[in-house]
């Protein structure tokens, strides 16, 4: 798969998991969904930029999950 190709599947992956997240998809599938877009990243050299992207919604992913403390709210 060549580098074109290769972004264009991590960004439907990660839109993938973002709508799973807003229709209240199981977590462990969006979970697999992001997972899936970094190996893909991994296999196509482009791991640097997107890892963080992919961090990021896994952390919201890990607040999100029940008994996660509630978000803080900003400060006034």
């Amino acid at each position: 798969m060549d580098e074109q190709a290769a972004r264009e599947r991590i960004q439907k992956l990660i839109v993938t998991g973002d709508n799973r997240l807003k229709q209240g998809v199981a977590p462990e599938k969006v979970r697999e969904t992001y997972e899936e877009a970094l190996a893909l990243a991994r296999e196509a050299g482009l791991e640097e930029r997107i890892r963080p992207l992919v961090e990021l919604r896994l952390a919201d992913l890990a607040r999100l999950a029940p008994g996660s403390p509630p978000p803080v709210p900003p400060a006034a």
